[in-house]
């Protein structure tokens, strides 16, 4: 990186974060003299902590924007406690692969904390998902949900045949099932999913939210355990 964009990248990064008298009075004070820009440029990942603490910012505000809508689960659609103190929100698709890697994750997290109430999010961005995407809402509605999640995943990748082995193996009354799958309460519930994916800034599958915390990508536990303590 040439000091050039390195000048300029740094003070349109400060800009943003503290406002552009922020950044005035960064170079009067004269700290964007020859050796701190030095200094900055043989450490550039100062330069992208910056970038990452703006980014993780705009996340929380627009989080915020949103209020406790995105807090509250289509019915059924939660794994772990009900009426848990703490929150976790998962948005997932049954053919990314990354959320089935995700999924030991949060049910090491449901396993080891009583209080978490894991909130899912059904946003069926992969191609031939979204049958497996209503099924489960359904299957949220007959109390099964977590069954049909892990079986889902187990099954997977997503066609009609191994959608309905499984919600057969989660015990689905399948004649109400299928009736519910192609309600207009659970198109509803994924034109909302794809909504909140978009106004938070997630850009694919597996996405979390961590008591207020948004999180994209399959992070690992230890991430999400932390955001949420």
């Amino acid at each position: 990186m040439n000091s050039t964009l390195g000048q300029t990248l740094l003070t349109a990064l400060l800009a943003l974060a503290f406002g552009f008298l922020g950044a005035a009075a960064w170079s009067y004070a004269g700290l964007a003299d020859n050796r701190t820009r030095a200094y900055l440029l043989d450490n550039p990942a100062i330069l992208q902590d910056v970038a990452q603490a703006l980014q993780e910012e705009q996340s929380r505000d627009r989080l915020a924007s949103l209020g406790d809508e995105v807090y509250e689960p289509f019915p059924g659609a939660i794994i772990g406690n009900p009426q848990g103190s703490k929150v976790l929100v998962e948005f997932s698709d049954y053919n990314c692969p990354y959320c089935e890697a995700s999924l030991a994750d949060v049910q090491e997290l449901v396993a080891e904390d009583p209080e978490l109430k894991v909130v899912l999010r059904e946003w069926p961005i992969f191609e031939g998902s979204e049958g497996a995407a209503r099924m489960a809402l359904a299957a949220g509605k007959q109390g099964k949900y977590r069954a049909f999640h892990e079986a889902m995943f187990r099954f997977g990748p997503t066609t009609p045949e191994s959608i309905e082995r499984a919600a057969n193996a989660a015990g689905l009354d399948m004649e109400r099932a299928r009736r519910d799958a192609r309600s207009d309460a659970v198109s509803v519930e994924l034109e909302r999913n794809l909504a909140f994916a978009q106004q938070l800034g997630f850009s694919g599958t597996p996405a979390f939210i961590a008591g207020n915390t948004p999180i994209g990508g399959a992070v690992g536990v230890e991430r999400l355990r932390d955001a949420l303590n």
